[in-house]
């Protein structure tokens, strides 16, 4: 086995280590959320869409380029995202006095793009999400900057447990944390956690159905890759799963799901109109997913969704959400 359970013990660590740029992101009781479902369970969301950046990256891009020596520091970094991870990257750069050169797909909202440019990263497009590996490939090459992967890696997911260690502390008696998948970096870290933290609670884990890698990957017992991306949930639109991120939640993963984009939009409108808040597609599919195939499921129980996202313009919110604007 490739993947190394982080130790909890190096999550703490490195959780007070993130205090210097980070938050410790509230966790909400969704009393209306539950008065809508009209089920008899607690339903508690982590909003990590509340961190700084926007979204739960910026821990696993500190993670990673806190390592970095003084040499890989003076090269600078590159990164692949449709715009959560190159955020963060660019956020992580500025913070450990580095800089960023990030790839982003065509099609990238441009609201990340700025919020990158922002940060002071240089934004390099590519067409679709395959040819953007290779273009940060090309710039690993020829600029020698360190490549921060968007899912993968031991300090990645070292990065992302801090989650799951919040989440344990924040609600001590779950039974239940549902964590949305892309390439499965955030749910292999908060899983991780969790299961040493509080081996009882059941994780389950949310891939929308245009993007399934990590389900093939369950299915045929190793790594996936699939042909498109082809959701409104670009954030969870990883092409391929990868072996670390895939033998966690392989090993602390008790159940996978998916969602279709249709349920997304109706989830979105939802929590608009229920919590008051506009975030991403990624963001909501972990409710998504309570509200669907997980129906019915948990009575008498404390479940813990993680809203993973917020960075959507009003106007790509609102059609998403079918809102008059």
């Amino acid at each position: 086995m490739l993947a190394e359970t982080p130790r909890v013990d190096a999550v703490r660590v490195l959780h007070e280590r993130l205090q210097e740029w980070l938050i410790r992101t509230p966790v909400l009781r969704c009393r209306s959320l539950e008065d809508h479902l009209g089920e008899a369970f607690e339903i508690h969301a982590k909003l990590e869409f509340l961190q700084r950046t926007g979204t739960f990256k910026p821990r696993g891009a500190l993670s990673v380029m806190l390592g970095l020596d003084a040499q890989q520091k003076e090269a600078g970094v590159t990164a692949v995202s449709a715009g959560n991870h190159a955020i963060a990257t660019a956020f992580a750069a500025r913070a450990i006095g580095t800089s960023a050169k990030v790839v982003m797909m065509m099609n990238a909202n441009p609201l990340r793009v700025e919020r990158c440019r922002d940060f002071g990263a240089e934004v390099v497009l590519a067409d679709d999400v395959h040819s953007a590996f290779e273009v940060a490939e090309e710039i690993q090459n020829k600029e020698g900057r360190f490549f921060v992967h968007p899912f993968e890696g031991s300090d990645v997911v070292l990065g992302t447990a801090t989650v799951g260690l919040e989440i344990c502390e924040q609600v001590p008696d779950l039974d239940v944390v549902i964590v949305p998948i892309g390439g499965g970096g955030l749910c292999a870290g908060i899983s991780s956690a969790v299961k040493q933290l509080k081996p009882r609670c059941e994780v389950i884990g949310v891939e929308p159905v245009g993007a399934d890698s990590m389900h093939r990957s369950f299915a045929s017992g190793k790594p996936e890759s699939i042909e498109k991306v082809a959701t409104i949930a670009d954030s969870l639109g990883a092409p391929f799963a990868l072996p670390i991120s895939y033998e966690l939640c392989k090993e602390n993963v008790d159940e996978l799901v998916l969602v279709s984009d249709d349920e997304l939009k109706d989830t979105m409108g939802l929590l608009f109109r229920e919590l008051k808040i506009a975030v991403e597609p990624a963001c909501v599919a972990s409710t998504a997913a309570l509200i669907g195939p997980l129906s019915g499921r948990f009575a008498g129980k404390k479940v813990v969704t993680v809203m993973c996202g917020s960075n959507i313009d009003w106007q790509t919110f609102a059609r998403h959400a079918n809102l008059e604007i």
